[in-house]
């Protein structure tokens, strides 16, 4: 069997959405797993992760405003480009 890349933590902080989303390809999301077997903090990072989704519910993207959609994404693009 091949071994995969090791996905450091700051890339978990990246894809954690698209894991939660079930997005990841098949790859990214058994390199996803691996580092949670071994990484406490990050297990912490998702629990909290989830935590704060149940608490505060899912967005409904058709209920925002243009403004507010857009003001959100580029929160995000901001953000992830600061890393």
């Amino acid at each position: 069997m091949t071994e995969l890349p090791e996905m450091p933590c700051q890339e978990l902080v990246e894809v954690i959405t698209d894991y939660l989303d079930g997005a990841l390809a098949a790859t990214d999301r058994a390199r996803f797993e691996a580092h949670l077997e071994e990484c406490e903090a990050c297990q912490d990072y998702v629990q909290q992760f989830r935590q704060t989704i149940a608490l505060a519910g899912q967005v409904e993207s058709e209920r925002l405003s243009p403004q507010a959609r857009e003001q959100l994404l580029s929160a995000f693009r901001d953000w992830r480009t600061r890393g």
